[in-house]
């Protein structure tokens, strides 16, 4: 019994390690840099682990590109290389226009921060802690501080395979009645989750009388000129796409079956990586967006300058003071995480979904603005941004 037993271990010893090897390993992100040459060399030893095997990155400094590159395969199977323009999916940084959207709706004189939710959704029923739990208002849900919970991990099956984007109002009505209990008292603290940002989405869509998704294309995406970001690819997008990724060997891989339809899904294995078809999100106001690195500076150097780029006003000094400046409750502002590093206030939002993983990352009292979009499940995003506002521009 013991020599089995040995064995046993021996077996399952061997079997780790054998997992071990076959995963791909990323090098450590480095604590600082002194070149960009340096910057690149480690860029290019990230890509060929595998862990991603693309990325593209832009530097936004006093208003201007600093900085813009790619490293790695958008396909690796077909042999295409990451660019600036490369096409990835945005996932959750999707909450930035959505907040902007919010903001620009307020300026309107359409909502205001402060409304209830049913003001604008009537039909829009939770269950709260108490009878004596305050409203949730549209600053709640901006905020994460409505104590509604998060659609994870029952939103990795909200995926579909069509080139098509669904009503978001009716998709928050199908889904609301799962998740209709509220975690804690609105107002008490910030818990993130992305119910908040799909109710946003059905806000959006009854103060303006657009689709969510027109809305953002009109308002935000075409005055900003980021024309290779959209909730569908157009045609000038899929010359640019990058195919997300995700470990042969990786903890999610034995639940893809159960969270995701995998025939669908998964496109090919390449060595150890396994490369997916196109897929979208059904809920699109809290992750559904698909754009380039390029574009989302475009984005960050509108924020930047005030609102404004290239003469289109896409937000007052004045909302971009508030979504800037609110007090962040729990590391949450409005919209923005809120955190620091290397002695200086940032604001981010991170992206991340099935075989992709962003960040979009703005100092605001330096001027600075970072994008980082990559074709990977896994990326040490918080290392990697901090690395770059950490350099000289």
């Amino acid at each position: 019994m013991k020599k089995m037993l040995v064995i046993l271990v021996a077996l399952l010893l061997a079997l780790g390690f054998g997992l071990y090897i076959s995963a791909p390993h990323a090098p450590a992100t480095p604590k600082a840099l002194a070149s960009k040459a340096e910057l690149e060399d480690y860029l290019g030893q990230l890509v060929s682990s595998g862990s991603p095997p693309g990325l593209s990155l832009v530097v936004v400094k006093d208003g201007q590109i600093a900085y813009s590159n790619a490293f790695g395969f958008a396909d690796g199977p077909h042999g295409i290389r990451a660019t600036p323009a490369t096409v990835y999916h945005w996932w959750s940084m999707t909450k930035i226009p959505t907040a902007i959207a919010i903001l620009q709706l307020q300026e309107q004189g359409k909502l205001s921060l402060e409304d209830r939710v049913t003001l604008h959704l009537p039909w829009f029923l939770v269950k709260y802690p108490s009878v004596a739990s305050a409203p949730i208002t549209v600053r709640d849900l901006l905020q994460h501080t409505s104590g509604l919970p998060d659609t994870v991990p029952a939103m990795t099956r909200w995926i579909h395979y069509t080139d098509e984007v669904y009503d978001q109002t009716d998709v928050l009505k199908k889904h609301l009645p799962e998740f209709n209990t509220l975690k804690f008292e609105p107002g008490s603290k910030a818990v993130y989750s992305n119910l908040n940002y799909m109710v946003l989405g059905a806000i959006i869509e009854a103060a303006s009388g657009q689709s969510y998704e027109s809305y953002i294309v009109e308002h935000i995406l075409a005055p900003a000129g980021m024309h290779h970001t959209d909730f569908v690819y157009s045609p000038a997008m899929a010359a640019h796409e990058a195919a997300g990724t995700l470990p042969v060997v990786h903890p999610y891989t034995p639940l893809l079956p159960t969270m995701l339809d995998t025939k669908a899904l998964i496109r090919e294995r390449d060595g150890k990586l396994l490369w997916m078809n196109r897929s979208y999100i059904d809920a699109t106001p809290s992750t559904g967006l698909i754009g380039s690195a390029a574009d989302v500076s475009r984005l960050v150097m509108a924020y930047l300058n005030q609102g404004t780029l290239d003469g289109q006003r896409i937000l007052s000094p004045d909302s971009i003071a508030l979504l800037t400046e609110t007090p962040a409750i729990d590391g949450r502002g409005l919209g923005w995480a809120v955190g620091e590093a290397n002695g200086q206030r940032y604001l981010e939002h991170k992206g991340g979904g099935p075989g992709f993983a962003t960040t979009m990352r703005i100092y605001p009292d330096a001027g600075l603005g970072i994008a980082i979009l990559s074709n990977g499940t896994e990326l040490d995003r918080t290392g990697l941004a901090d690395l770059l506002g950490s350099m000289d521009w």
